[in-house]
C-alpha cells in the first residue's frame, strides 16, 4: 500500500503536542495543595499510560517488535478466544478509569495527551464489537507472511536468533489459532470476498517449501553477522533448519488444506462489508476511526466527487501545455504504454527511486526549519509480496532509533511502473512525507508516554503524506510535465479513492464498477488500479484518511496565510504541523488555529512567504 506498512493489529507512531501553552503562568507555588492535587493527577495519569502500554506490548509482541522492545521477540501475540476476550475487557476497564479523572487542573500539553490517549481507548472499545481480528487476512499480510517479520526484528546478536528460533518453534500454535479465528469468521459469516482470498493462494504456495533453507523463514540465517563464531553459525543454522522442518511447514500445510477445501468455498461473493453482520454499522466505525471525523458515508461521496472534477480540470491543463491534441483517455494510455515512460531493468527502476530520494535532501530547509537526523533506506519490496501489493510502502523507524525508516518500491514488472509518479511517490513515501514526519516526532517527543506517542490516528499521518506531495514543486520536483502530471495523478487518485471506497461499502457498488470509475479518471495502470482496488475492498475505509487529512491541512494553510498575509512563514507553519505528531483532525485544528494567534500577536517580522 501506498502509507506506512500496517497489518490491522499494529498501532503506528504518534507524538508529543505543540505545547503552545507551555508558557502558563505558574502562580501556584510549588508544593501549594492545589499543585500538589494536580501533581497527582498526572502522576496518576503516567501509572496508567506506562501500564496499558506495557499490556499491550505483552499481548502483541509484533507491536513490540515494530515499535523496537526486544523482551518479546521470541513468541506470537495470543490469539485465544480468551486472550482476546481479555483485551477487550482490559479496554474497557481503562477506559473506564481515565474517563474518572478530573484533568480540569492540568497544563495544556498533559491535557491533550489526556485526550488523544483517552481517545484512542474509545476507538479500541469501538470495534472490538465488529470483531475486526475475524478480518485480519487479506492480500497484503497475514499469517500467510508472517515471515515479514523478520524485515523488522534484529538480528544482531546470538540472542536474536535465538528469539527467532524460539518463534519458529512456537509458529504451529499460532496458525492453529489464526485458523480457529477463520472458522469462527465462516460461521458468522464475518469473511474476507473471495475475490481477495483468492489471490492468498499463491502466497501460501510460496511458503509450502520442500527443503527449509528455501523457507522464507530461514532468511536471517543466510545474513548472520561475521563475528559469529563457525559454532555459533552451524548450532543456529541447524536449529532453524529443524524449527522450520518441524513447525512452520507442517503448519503451512495445514493451512493450506483449511484455506483451500473450507474458508476459500464461504468467502463471501459480494465485496462490499454493508454484505456482512452489522457491517454498515461497521463502516460508520471505521470511517470515524480513519478519518476522525463525524463525516457520512454520503458526505465523503460527494466531496469525491468534487474533488475529481477539480484535478481533472488542472490535468487538461497540463496536456494542452505539452500539446496533446486527443483525449484525456487517449493521453491516460500513452502514459500508460509509452515505453519512454518505463524501465526495462528491476535495478534500473531501484537506481532511480535511489536517485529522486537522495535529490529532495538538499532543498527540505527551504520548508522546514526543524529536520530529523534519523537516516531512511531505500529497499526492493519481498518478492513473494511484491506482485500482489502496490507500487510502494514505508516500513517505520523503530522508536528508541535502533533500526531506520525504510521506504519499500516495488520492482515486480517495472514495465508497469511509470517513470512519471516515481518523484511524487518518494515524496509520499520518504521525504518530506512519511520519514521526515515520523523521524521527527520520535526525536522531538522522547519524554512523552509511550501510548501517547505511538497512537494511530490515519487522516493526519496519510493526510500529511498527500499534503507532502504538493511541495514537490519547491523541492526541484516536477520540473518535467509529465511528472506534474503524475503528480495531479496522485491526487486524483485519493479522490478517487472517497468515491469508489464509500461506492463499494455503502453504495452496492462491484469490483468492476469501482475499477472502471478509476480507470477513466487516473492514468495509473491496469496493475495498480487493481491492485489498490482489492486493497480497498480488504480495509474499509482506510483509504478515506488520505484526502480528508490532506484537505484539512491546506485548509489551515489558508487560513494562516489569510490571516498572517505578509508575515506567514512556510517553515514555521510545517513545524507547527508537525510538532503535534500524529493528531485527531480537530485536535490539529486547535493546535494551528492557537499558532496562528500568538503569530499574530508577535511583533511583525520578515517572513518567508511560501504554499
Amino acid at each position: 500500500m501506498h502509507g506506512m506498512n500496517r497489518k490491522t493489529r499494529r498501532l503506528p507512531p504518534l507524538l508529543s503536542a505543540l505545547g503552545l501553552c507551555a508558557a502558563l503562568c505558574l502562580i501556584d507555588a510549588l508544593g501549594s495543595p492545589r499543585a500538589a492535587a494536580t501533581a497527582g493527577v498526572k502522576e496518576d495519569l503516567d501509572r496508567i499510560y506506562d501500564a496499558e502500554w506495557q499490556r499491550w506490548l505483552t499481548e502483541d509482541p509484533l507491536l513490540a517488535t515494530e515499535v523496537g522492545d526486544a523482551r518479546y521477540n521470541d513468541r506470537w501475540p495470543d490469539l485465544s478466544p480468551g486472550a482476546l476476550a481479555h483485551t477487550d475487557a482490559m479496554d474497557a476497564a481503562a477506559l473506564a478509569r481515565l474517563s474518572a479523572v478530573d484533568v480540569s487542573g492540568l497544563a495544556a500539553a498533559d491535557r491533550q495527551n489526556y485526550e488523544i490517549v483517552k481517545l484512542e481507548f474509545e476507538r479500541r472499545t469501538a470495534r472490538a464489537p465488529f470483531k475486526p481480528h475475524l478480518y485480519d487476512i487479506n492480500h497484503q499480510g497475514g499469517i500467510q507472511t508472517a515471515d515479514e517479520t523478520a524485515e523488522i526484528a534484529p538480528f544482531r546478536t546470538v540472542k536474536d536468533y535465538e528469539d527467532w528460533i524460539s518463534r519458529l518453534r512456537s509458529f504451529g500454535r499460532y496458525m492453529d489459532q489464526n485458523i480457529a479465528l477463520l472458522e469462527v469468521g465462516i460461521r458468522e459469516k464475518r469473511t474476507q470476498p473471495r475475490v481477495i482470498m483468492e489471490r492468498i493462494t499463491p502466497q501460501i504456495a510460496a511458503q509450502r517449501v520442500a527443503d527449509p533453507k528455501d523457507s522464507p523463514f530461514f532468511k536471517p540465517f543466510t545474513q548472520m553477522p561475521a563475528a559469529f563464531s563457525a559454532a555459533d553459525r552451524a548450532r543456529l543454522s541447524a536449529a532453524g533448519r529443524e524449527a522450520i522442518a518441524a513447525e512452520v511447514l507442517p503448519a503451512f500445510a495445514r493451512f493450506e488444506r483449511f484455506f483451500t477445501g473450507e474458508y476459500l468455498p464461504a468467502c463471501r461473493r459480494s465485496v462490499g462489508i454493508f454484505d456482512t453482520p452489522d457491517g454498515r454499522a461497521f463502516y460508520r466505525e471505521r470511517i470515524a476511526y480513519h478519518t476522525t471525523t463525524h463525516l457520512s458515508a454520503d458526505e465523503i461521496h460527494r466531496i469525491g466527487l468534487e474533488e475529481v472534477a477539480r484535478i481533472h480540470g488542472r490535468m487538461l491543463e497540463v496536456m494542452a501545455a505539452v500539446g496533446f491534441r486527443g483525449s484525456f483517455q487517449e493521453f491516460s494510455q500513452q502514459l500508460r504504454t509509452d515505453p519512454k515512460f518505463f524501465y526495462t531493468d528491476p535495478q534500473d527502476l531501484l537506481r532511480g527511486y535511489m536517485v529522486i530520494a537522495k535529490s529532495i535532501d538538499p532543498n527540505l530547509v527551504k520548508l522546514f526549519g526543524k529536520l530529523p537526523r534519523t537516516p531512511y533506506g531505500v529497499r526492493p519490496i519481498p518478492a513473494v509480496k511484491a506482485p500482489n501489493t502496490t507500487t510502494a510502502y514505508y516500513e517505520p523507524l523503530a522508536a528508541d532509533g535502533s533500526r531506520a525508516g525504510i521506504y519499500f518500491v516495488n520492482l515486480f514488472k517495472p514495465e508497469a511502473r511509470p517513470k512519471w509518479e516515481m518523484e511524487v511517490l518518494t515524496a509520499h513515501e520518504a521525504v518530506p512525507g512519511h520519514h521526515l514526519q515520523l523521524a521527527l516526532q520520535y526525536e522531538e517527543g522522547a519524554g512523552m508516554p509511550m501510548i501517547r506517542r505511538m497512537a494511530d490516528f490515519t487522516a493526519y499521518v496519510e493526510g500529511w503524506g498527500l499534503y507532502a506531495e504538493s511541495l514537490g514543486d519547491q523541492l526541484g520536483l516536477y520540473t518535467d510535465p509529465y511528472q506534474k502530471f503524475g503528480q495531479l495523478t496522485y491526487d486524483m487518485w485519493r479522490a478517487v479513492r472517497l468515491v469508489v471506497d464509500t461506492g463499494m461499502h455503502d453504495e452496492g457498488w462491484s469490483r468492476q464498477q469501482a475499477i472502471d470509475y478509476f480507470a477513466a479518471n487516473a492514468p495509473k495502470s491496469e496493475l495498480d488500479i487493481t491492485n489498490e482496488i482489492d486493497r480497498y475492498i480488504s480495509w474499509p475505509g482506510q483509504a478515506l484518511a488520505y484526502k480528508i487529512g490532506q484537505m484539512k491541512i491546506l485548509e489551515l494553510r489558508a487560513a494562516a496565510m489569510s490571516a498572517l498575509k505578509d508575515r506567514f512563514d512556510i517553515r514555521k507553519f510545517h513545524d507547527a504541523v508537525l510538532s503535534t505528531g500524529a493528531v485527531p483532525l480537530p485536535v490539529l485544528e486547535r493546535v494551528v488555529r492557537e499558532w496562528i494567534a500568538v503569530q499574530q500577536a508577535q511583533p511583525a517580522q520578515a517572513g518567508t512567504r511560501g504554499g
